[in-house]
């Protein structure tokens, strides 16, 4: 995509999303920052970015996001979905709540900003939609069945997606990060119930998990790629020109995806049991 464009980004609190905006901007892009809390937006406003509160599981203010963007601008020419979060919890534990909150944001929040941008996009015969999705979308390990589950919606909603919208001009991307240094690990962590308790089958198995996801898996040295890593393939997904249908972003998950797709079920299920700790039946 050339000259100067409109983005529209979810989920700039922190992270990824904050990291775009201001890439997008320095290149000199109109880019509108959004939020839940649009208090954590200060610091990108005070640089010139436009911020908007916008939550994904709220229809009203998605809705109100975008009206006002193409009030002002006729248009959304990029949006940048990337507000999501990680529920990490065995299948048994996870309350329906849970869940649902899991996939209204990481998946049906996704699909409305994509219902809402695209009549603009299709009047003006160009857009592009650019879903964050991850690794986590072509594997599913122990304790991650919710958040890989939704990104693996995200990326059969995607597919989907870029053959309905490509007679319109509307391009779409998937974008998927591999383990990165940012936030993501300790929300997730919040989302384990805490450590053991008495009586719970799975209370050590959560406990090792958050040791995992607090101190090991998002480090260099296990392979974790600097927030900076995933900014650049994000900016290059939201502005080159012809883009690819899939980024992935660093080593860990290029081989990851391609083991799946390789190695038979219990060649990966082995891997999996290697990788990540395990309930304990005894």
């Amino acid at each position: 995509m050339t000259g100067t464009k409109t983005v529209l980004i979810t989920g700039c609190s922190s992270g990824m999303g904050r990291q775009a905006a201001l890439a997008l901007h320095r290149l000199g892009h109109r880019v509108y920052a959004t939020a839940r809390r649009p208090e954590t937006l200060a610091d990108l406003a005070a640089q010139g970015i436009e911020t908007l509160p916008l939550d994904v599981t709220d229809e009203r203010s998605m809705a109100e996001a975008v009206a006002r963007i193409e009030q002002a601008h006729g248009s959304v020419d990029v949006l940048i979905n990337n507000a999501a979060y990680g529920l990490h919890l065995p299948v048994e534990s996870a309350t329906p709540e849970e869940v649902r909150a899991q996939f209204d944001t990481n998946v049906f929040g996704l699909v409305r900003m994509a219902q809402l941008v695209l009549p603009g996009m299709r009047r003006a015969g160009r857009g592009r939609i650019v879903n964050i999705s991850s690794m986590a979308g072509r594997f599913s390990p122990p304790g991650g069945a919710f958040y890989h589950a939704s990104k693996h919606a995200v990326e059969a909603i995607s597919d989907s997606l870029r053959l309905e919208v490509a007679p319109f001009g509307v391009e779409v991307v998937v974008v998927q990060p591999g383990p990165t240094i940012t936030e993501f690990s300790s929300t997730a962590v919040g989302t384990m119930h805490g450590g053991a308790t008495a009586g719970d089958p799975y209370g050590s198995f959560r406990a090792e998990l958050a040791d995992m996801y607090a101190n090991k898996s998002f480090t260099r040295r296990n392979g974790a790629v600097p927030a900076e890593t995933a900014t650049r393939a994000i900016v290059h997904a939201a502005t080159v020109p012809r883009p690819r249908a899939r980024y992935a972003i660093g080593a860990l998950a290029r081989a990851t995806m391609i083991a799946r797709r390789l190695l038979p079920d219990a060649a990966f299920d082995a891997v999996m049991r290697r990788s990540f700790p395990l309930p304990s039946a005894g």
